[in-house]
């Protein structure tokens, strides 16, 4: 059970971790249209971790304040290093905080995918199927994000040939 408590809390701590750096977003481009792309992931990712946190209640997992401590310091230090590349919609700021977005629910989706695997009894009642579907669907809308930030970004480039 050790390792699944540890496994469980690794991705609380990388929800925590997101959540914070969603909410620089949210707050810096309130009202845009950026600004509501990130309000809208920010909702989709807090349930989802609201579902991981019953999962841990469930097996009877206790969330570790070391990791969470953890995770908020490594936001501010990873914040700290998109400010310095930028944080307005066609910044390499955006394109590196959507790089990470997607490997978080990246991650996440692999956690429902192990979970469902796992075939743990005490949890027959949750549906990984559908939380996999779920996280898919968060990736696909992120990486068209990231993509849109990624011409924006590199517009430059282009036109230096």
């Amino acid at each position: 059970m050790k390792d699944l408590d540890s496994y469980l809390n690794d991705h609380l701590a990388g929800s925590i971790s997101a959540l914070e750096l969603i909410a620089h977003w949210v707050k810096a481009h309130k009202a845009e249209p950026l600004g509501l792309f990130f309000l809208e992931i920010e909702k989709e990712i807090k349930a989802d971790q609201d579902k991981l946190r019953d999962v841990m209640r469930t097996l009877g997992a206790e969330e570790s304040k070391l990791r969470k401590a953890s995770a908020w310091v490594a936001e501010k230090i990873g914040r700290a290093r998109m400010i310095m590349a930028g944080d307005e919609p066609g910044s390499l700021g955006l394109v590196l905080t959507l790089e990470g977005l997607v490997m978080g629910v990246t991650g996440k989706k692999l956690l429902w995918r192990a979970l469902s695997a796992a075939k743990l009894q005490k949890l027959n009642g949750y549906d990984f199927e559908e939380l996999q579907r779920r996280a898919e669907e968060q990736s696909q809308k992120i990486e068209a994000e990231r993509i849109s930030a990624v011409r924006k970004a590199f517009a430059e480039a282009g036109r230096l040939k």
